[in-house]
């Protein structure tokens, strides 16, 4: 075989591959689509006999729980939901935007390396490990020290535990996209403002998290979604009382641990069965919603932001 026909097989068994690669990776694409759309169709058929019996607003706005007597007021446990997630959420923000501006800005060499790994490790440590630390340490720190100064008592367990935990857990998620966000920027954007007299602090703040914001907001909404839809830290902290609380110190429930303390012991129930996959309905449209939220205003931010 001449050189030249070699060249041409050589081209068209490429081509072959591109072109069968192209279809693998647009089968896996509809995969997941078709997965999704497979677990959400399954839930609301699931769900179907508790909305048949009950309004589905008066699930949402009641506060009455108990399955024993066909009640099933979910409000106690969005509220609780809502708590935590906007605690967590409040407390890890400001840190992991720290953090990240230092990974990325002012530490160099081996620290840097050493910092950025530690933070990948605790990204990657599963997080009913920080929910039996925990149980250990924070519980009777807030129960003995943090609520006794705020004129509360407290056991230790409670929306407030859950929060400052699920603080911990995202914290070095946030932080690892937004160091990614802010190495991805072009250098030319620092040294032209570093070229023009503005000190370092002064780019980072009126240049670089203007660029890189997409990014920011983006971890964070992802973040806020990853909290939102936790389970096994608020089903060790949160306290198991399907109540509103009345203080961050208060014991409560969130719509996760919902699922996880009753349905075990309630599967024998039909609608008590039917209400609590309706739950995991709920969590799967709301997370749902917060990643394309993200994906949505990070294109939008990218177009109005560009540098």
């Amino acid at each position: 075989m001449s050189s030249e026909s070699e060249g041409v097989y050589d081209r068209v068994s490429r081509y072959q591959i591109d072109q069968l690669s192209g279809y693998w990776l647009t089968a896996a694409g509809y995969f997941a689509i078709a997965l999704f759309a497979l677990i959400v169709l399954l839930l609301v058929y699931e769900s179907l006999p508790v909305l048949s019996e009950f309004s589905l607003v008066n699930m949402l706005t009641s506060a009455n729980w108990d399955p024993q007597q066909n009640q099933f007021g979910f409000l106690p446990a969005i509220v609780g939901t809502v708590y935590v997630a906007v605690l967590a959420m409040a407390m890890g923000v400001p840190i992991a935007l720290l953090a990240a501006i230092y990974i990325a800005e002012y530490a160099t060499g081996r620290l840097k390396t050493v910092v950025a790994s530690f933070v990948d490790v605790l990204a990657a440590i599963p997080s009913v490990i920080f929910g039996l630390v925990a149980l250990i340490v924070v519980v009777p720190f807030v129960g003995s020290y943090v609520a006794p100064v705020f004129g509360a008592s407290s056991a230790g367990v409670g929306i407030f535990t859950v929060s400052v935990v699920m603080a911990i857990v995202v914290t070095p998620f946030m932080i690892s996209l937004t160091v990614e966000s802010l190495e991805a920027l072009p250098d030319e954007l620092r040294e032209s403002s570093l070229g023009v007299g503005a000190t370092k602090f002064e780019t980072i703040r009126h240049v670089l998290l203007r660029a890189a914001g997409p990014g920011i907001f983006s971890a964070i909404l992802l973040g806020f979604g990853r909290v939102f839809g936790a389970t096994i830290v608020p089903a060790l902290l949160v306290g198991g009382q399907t109540q509103i609380p009345d203080s961050i110190f208060a014991t409560g429930q969130t719509l996760p641990s919902l699922i996880v303390s009753d349905f075990g012991e309630l599967m024998s129930l039909p609608l008590t069965q039917s209400a609590l996959i309706f739950v995991g309905l709920m969590l799967v449209i709301v997370v749902w919603l917060f990643n394309l939220g993200a994906m949505l205003l990070r294109r939008r931010l990218t177009r109005r932001w560009q540098y």
